[in-house]
């Protein structure tokens, strides 16, 4: 029997700057002090979550890392954890970068991507007898540009690959990353069609199915989550359908069962940066998928792990031990 959690995907190197604020286009902004490289990206930040939430739990990654220092880095820092096993990783050329502009006034974040050698992953970088885990989670639909191609038979080389997964026995996770354009309406139901969990943020959501769930002016239309994730089951997510957003996080379950829950009453100053904080939440529903969870409780760990990454400007070094994780849903109230 299969055992334990396995990311694939994106790896990559963050460079975080810190700004006074987001300029106009021609204009100036200053960087701030506070530079900062980490790992970054759903293999990187999901697999670093979960190893700190339950430091026993068997975990893969799975992708492409270049043969560069930035590779090196990668491999050193996941190294930190022994429950992590490496060896499905490959090495070819440079490795993925993301120029993160943080501005420090709003929060928000802004990248600029390398796609390096993030591009070059696709099927033929898994052999499916070597692999261990028995849930699959792939981060980010859009991202991933071997696996974004066309397929004649599934439609997205993500789709032939997430069906080749489910033919070995393996339960299947997607993520996508917020761009702007159409790629998301074509790219993204494909995939979902052999998805048993999706876990995606509200504009990704909205971008997939069409239903408002943030206009122009910020507005959040919660009342519009259940239609938005209803037709994300109808594209064929199987299992879990979830959206989060800094308000809370909804889903529907298995059984159509609809689940909304706000996200914690963070003080004054907690909230050091948003990076990383989606993969810390989708880190928390994975965990209790795995571990058969309710749905809600497993949203309640996804709200209060994205809770602990926001306190520390960097995407993993918020994130703690489970005890630790859960106890601010009660130091901080909903």
């Amino acid at each position: 029997m299969k055992k334990g959690i396995c990311a694939a995907g994106n790896l990559i190197v963050d460079i975080t700057y810190p700004i006074e604020g987001w300029p106009r286009q021609s204009e100036l902004t200053t960087i701030t002090e506070g530079i900062t490289r980490s790992m970054g990206g759903a293999v990187c930040n999901v697999l670093t979550d979960l190893a700190k939430l339950d430091p026993d739990l068997p975990l893969e990654a799975l992708g492409v890392i270049g043969e560069d220092p930035e590779g090196d880095f990668i491999l050193e820092e996941l190294g930190r954890f022994e429950q992590i096993d490496l060896s499905l990783l490959k090495r070819r050329g440079k490795t993925s970068f993301t120029a993160v502009m943080s501005d420090n006034t709003t929060k928000k974040r802004t990248f600029f991507q390398y796609r390096g050698a993030n591009a070059y992953f696709d099927e033929t970088c898994v052999d499916w007898e070597r692999l261990k885990g028995g849930l699959l989670h792939v981060g980010y639909i859009l991202l991933l540009d071997a696996l974004d191609q066309k397929d004649a038979e599934y439609g997205t080389k993500m789709a032939r690959f997430l069906a080749g997964a489910k033919r070995h026995g393996i339960k299947t996770s997607i993520d996508v990353v917020s761009e702007t354009g159409d790629r998301f309406r074509t790219l993204a139901p494909p995939a979902l069609k052999y998805t048993d969990y999706c876990v995606i943020n509200e504009l990704e959501a909205q971008q997939i199915t069409g239903v408002l769930l943030r206009d122009e002016e910020e507005r959040l239309y919660k009342e519009h989550m259940e239609e938005a994730l209803w037709k994300m089951k109808e594209l064929g997510v199987s299992t879990w359908a979830v959206i989060h957003y800094p308000e809370g996080g909804s889903g529907l379950d298995e059984s159509g069962s609809f689940i909304s829950l706000n996200s914690l009453n963070l003080p004054e100053g907690w909230i050091k940066g948003t990076v990383g904080a989606g993969d810390a939440f989708c880190a928390g529903v994975l965990y209790g998928a795995w571990k058969e969870w309710s749905l809600k409780e497993s949203i309640r760990l996804g709200i209060c792990t994205a809770a602990a990454s926001l306190s520390e400007p960097g995407a993993t070094e918020g994130v703690g031990p489970m005890e630790q994780v859960m106890n601010l849903e009660e130091r901080f109230g909903v």
